[in-house]
């Protein structure tokens, strides 16, 4: 699957439109020291699908594996214009894979060194994948435990209509009922589809859900890999004898390839115990990561203090508009048109969101005192529509944006939401 992401970023000539053509990207909060390397991003890339190929394949796979994360990762953290929870699951599938031994049987690896081989592995090491899989669906449907998504049926009461000229479905996508029915059918969904896919007697019906839900959702909505990802992964969830049977069919097919073995794979004991207590903190952190938004004050979707990075998929539609005032202490005034610095799809985000709002800030002000400014004052005007309600400034107007750090403190500046939504 990430093969093909790569192959598809390239043919669709998304990496000059993302990584390479912007005059200014946007980093992630401590990861500032990661950016596009200009024409050398295509060698990132290239990297990425390289290690996606080996990987695939078994050959020189902990070096490939460790590879793909970090090439993978660096692409992830180039821009968060393009944040996607889905990436941050990849990633942290390609820290796991790692550590896990998935080329023991049909690889490249296994192949060339027989000693390798091993037909059975410790339960933990794919227990740790569907437990992660587990998490991404859980938290997801947590998340849809608000007011707007069970008893307003929003966003989808304004995304669904948007469909309707799809044939067959799309007269009834815009029936209000259809909208509730996505809501909740989509909620308990995400609630409880790992433990239907937990149970060996529900197992293959849950899988066809599985397939079902993630295609409905990727003809409805604009959404990448996400939903093939999701289903290929969901694999992870059939019984070693299941995987064992397909094997020893793909086997026939490529004969010189082993596919049975009675050897037993086993870690090092000390590595074992390392591993073990790795995972454990690394799954303490996945599972309070997502609550740390209840640190912050305010309504999550309108500050986004805590969204990132904690399995809120598709919850909310924000549009708005941005207009920026840089001026000096001697008069000196200037309208920035935000076109001469930004992509279409860089200033969607931007203008919505409140730290790439603060980001831009001060690219504006360092931009300007570069042309002459003395000591440059920037001031926003912003207008954010938040799941259909009416636009209200999302930065009070009289905030000097230049002045304001970046930090990961609640942000002051905020405006207030003034209503309210009850939930997660």
């Amino acid at each position: 699957m990430l093969l093909a992401s790569v192959v598809r970023f390239w043919t669709k000539g998304w990496i000059d439109e993302l990584y390479i053509r912007p005059a200014f990207f946007f980093p992630y909060y401590g990861f500032g020291f990661v950016h596009p390397l200009g024409e050398a991003t295509y060698a990132v890339f290239a990297v990425c699908g390289l290690c996606a190929l080996l990987v695939m394949i078994g050959l020189w796979y902990r070096w490939a594996a460790a590879g793909l994360f970090l090439s993978f990762t660096y692409i992830e953290l180039m821009d968060k214009t393009t944040y996607l929870n889905h990436y941050y699951f990849v990633s942290l599938v390609c820290l796991m894979l790692i550590f896990l031994p998935a080329n023991v049987l049909f690889s490249v690896d296994a192949w060339r060194k027989p000693s390798l081989r091993a037909g059975r592995i410790p339960y933990w090491t794919t227990g740790s994948v569907r437990l992660l899989v587990a998490l991404l669906y859980v938290f997801a449907g947590i998340a849809k435990l608000n007011s707007d998504w069970l008893l307003e049926a929003l966003p989808l009461r304004i995304w669904l209509p948007a469909r309707n000229d799809m044939p067959v479905i799309g007269p009834l996508l815009e029936k209000r009922w259809v909208a509730y029915a996505f809501s909740w059918i989509g909620c308990l969904y995400d609630l409880t589809i790992p433990l239907w896919l937990l149970l060996p007697r529900t197992r293959v019906w849950a899988y066809a859900m599985v397939v079902v839900f993630h295609v409905l959702t990727a003809l409805l909505f604009p959404i990448g890999m996400f939903p093939y990802v999701m289903i290929v992964t969901a694999l992870i969830f059939f019984s070693g004898e299941w995987h064992g049977r397909l094997l020893a069919r793909l086997g026939r097919l490529v004969p010189a390839m082993p596919v049975r073995s009675a050897t037993v794979y086993a870690y090092r004991p000390a590595a074992e115990k390392v591993l073990k207590a790795g995972l454990l903190v690394f799954f303490v952190f996945q599972f309070l990561f997502p609550f740390r938004y209840l640190l912050y004050p305010g309504e999550l979707f309108w500050t986004e203090e805590g969204y990132r990075f904690s399995w809120r998929v598709m919850l909310m539609e924000k549009a708005g508009y941005a207009q920026f005032t840089v001026q000096d202490t001697t008069g000196r005034k200037i309208i920035v048109n935000n076109t001469l610095f930004l992509t279409p799809l860089q200033e969607k985000m931007m203008s919505t969101q409140p730290d790439m709002l603060l980001q831009y800030a001060h690219f504006l002000r360092d931009h300007f005192a570069g042309k002459g400014f003395r000591q440059p004052s920037v001031y926003v005007d912003s207008y954010v529509a938040l799941n259909g309600r009416f636009g209200r400034p999302l930065v009070a107007p009289d905030t000097d944006l230049a002045r304001e750090r970046d930090t990961f403190l609640p942000k002051s500046w905020i405006t207030p939401f003034d209503d309210t939504i009850y939930g997660f």
